[in-house]
């Protein structure tokens, strides 16, 4: 009986494997791009981005579970998409599909009977058929407008029998349509955020001016106040720092806790701010993604940021309101 070192050996080997037939699978995905089916790949694109109607993908098995996602990705990334599965397409679903969609349709062989009736009906509504699969000389291809041929890569499942590699080609292909539609569209993160207001990535895509602090919350204090003043104003509005402007209400300077510590002097409190702040610190405008926002404040090694408008302060935004709003 195999120890239970020899079967997490085994089982590491056995997942090191499969990773390793799924990447050979993808490189040879590449290479094909790079070939004939980037040919297909361009037309396929084109052909999506004048569309008038909808891109209705289709496939059934293991196939039509990674049509579901392909249709999710294709949906939250700016094409309007929906999976139709290609047996229910025959009791009825077929109605959901109009002449001016185009049905991409995903089979590895090609051959599934259930496919039939729906390559007929998109021949006789003249509805533009996009096929995903490893056999050019499949009725599906042939019967196709454009045919994306993926390359016959070898399963990682040992039997060479478990949809694994094949699956992993449909996703990635499927992923690469996306994002070529996504970049042909000049699909921004502003669009995206309209399409993902819940959760955490919901969180990411708010905006700084709708976690800001604003009005009398933002710690500023004018040049030549003293340190004493400062300190009181910064420990009140509990930021960890005070913003410092010039007469026009300009920002001159910031003092935070780490300030505070390099100047620690026994004349500290009787200081000017002038002398203590850190002269043109790091803002942000409203306008920044909160996502972007805390990309600023892990790279800064910083836990707040004053907010301007052309260089007067409108806000304030600390890594707490991040964290309570889920964005962290």
């Amino acid at each position: 009986m195999p120890s239970p070192d020899d079967t997490a050996s085994a089982a590491l080997q056995s997942a090191l494997r499969t990773l390793d037939t799924e990447a050979s699978g993808v490189t040879a995905l590449a290479a094909a791009l790079q070939g004939e089916l980037g040919a297909a790949f361009t037309r396929a694109i084109d052909l999506m981005l004048h569309a008038k109607g909808r891109v209705i993908i289709t496939g059934l098995g293991k196939s039509g579970h990674i049509g579901r996602k392909i249709a999710a990705t294709f949906a939250s990334t700016g094409t309007p998409a929906f999976f139709v599965h290609a047996a229910e397409a025959s009791h009825g679903d077929l109605g959901m599909i109009t002449a001016e969609d185009i049905v991409l349709a995903i089979s590895w062989s090609g051959e599934q009977p259930e496919m039939k009736n729906l390559i007929t009906y998109a021949k006789r509504f003249r509805i533009s058929l996009i096929a995903m699969t490893a056999e050019s000389e499949s009725t599906l291809a042939q019967a196709a407008d454009i045919a994306l041929t993926l390359p016959k890569a070898r399963e990682a499942c040992p039997h060479n029998l478990a949809p694994t590699t094949s699956s992993v080609l449909q996703l990635a292909l499927g992923d690469a349509l996306a994002i070529a539609l996504l970049e042909g569209r000049g699909f921004t993160s502003v669009d995206f955020s309209v399409l993902h207001p819940g959760g955490k990535l919901g969180a990411m895509l708010k905006y700084v001016r709708d976690l800001m602090h604003t009005g009398a919350a933002i710690p500023l204090k004018p040049l030549g106040t003293k340190m004493s003043e400062a300190l009181v104003e910064m420990s009140s509005k509990g930021f960890g720092c005070i913003g410092i402007v010039d007469e026009g209400g300009y920002l001159a300077g910031i003092v935070t806790d780490g300030d505070l510590r390099r100047h620690m002097r026994p004349d500290l409190m009787t200081a000017r701010v002038d002398e203590v702040m850190t002269k043109n610190p790091k803002t942000i405008g409203a306008k920044l993604l909160a996502g972007e926002a805390l990309e600023i404040l892990n790279t800064s090694k910083i836990t707040a940021l004053i907010v301007t408008d052309g260089k007067k302060p409108v806000g304030i935004l600390h890594l707490h309101d991040l964290l309570r709003a889920g964005v962290a």
